[in-house]
């Protein structure tokens, strides 16, 4: 009782504090910059670090947004916008260390690498893509293997263990997941499509 009334307490006074989901989402997009940056100059345990904090800033803004009734439409469009930016910054940080670094790469090589790393990208992109325009259609479309909580956790694994080459694995299997999970939702939008339309009662 005692924990459940301290948690409500400190709730409250989240709640009533300045923090604002906007704050939050900027946070998480700053975080992902920084772990770009860390990227950049090799240090993979941190890298890997800040996009985890990042990515759960992601995950709270919305939660926020919902228990202290302060969001907007405002907030919601740039929470979208900047989650999409947040996993390219830090792929393209990644494709950057594969042309210079060679010891990343055991499977195909380094132009293989880049290319999967890109593909991965728009992938990714793609995933968000399909959701946005079928639900603008009016279908709920949240199937498939790789929605962004998956696509964190690959990517996030990759990144923390980059220096025992676990980066390239991880972005091959990044795409592939992404792929599939487009296909997956092309293929659900379709078929809800073809549902046959019933007359309101």
């Amino acid at each position: 009782m005692a924990t459940r009334d301290y948690q409500t307490e400190f709730r409250n006074r989240l709640i009533e504090s300045r923090l604002t989901p906007n704050a939050i989402s900027l946070t998480g997009f700053v975080l992902c910059v920084v772990s770009a940056v860390l990227i950049l100059q090799g240090w993979w345990i941190a890298g890997g670090i800040a996009f985890i904090v990042g990515s759960v800033c992601d995950t709270l803004d919305g939660r926020y947004s919902r228990m202290s009734g302060k969001g907007t439409p405002f907030g919601a469009f740039l929470d979208s916008t900047l989650d999409r930016m947040e996993e390219g910054i830090v792929l393209a940080a990644v494709a950057v260390q594969f042309v210079r670094d060679d010891d990343l790469t055991f499977i195909f090589g380094g132009d293989v690498a880049v290319g999967v790393t890109a593909l991965a990208v728009l992938a990714s992109l793609m995933v968000s893509y399909t959701r946005a325009r079928a639900e603008a259609l009016g279908v709920e479309c949240k199937v498939g293997i790789a929605d962004r909580a998956v696509r964190v956790v690959v990517l996030s694994a990759g990144l923390v263990f980059g220096f025992l080459q676990a980066i390239e694995p991880a972005v091959y299997l990044l795409a592939a997941m992404a792929i599939i999970t487009v296909f997956q939702r092309i293929f659900h939008v379709r078929s809800e499509l073809k549902q046959p339309v019933t007359d309101a009662a």
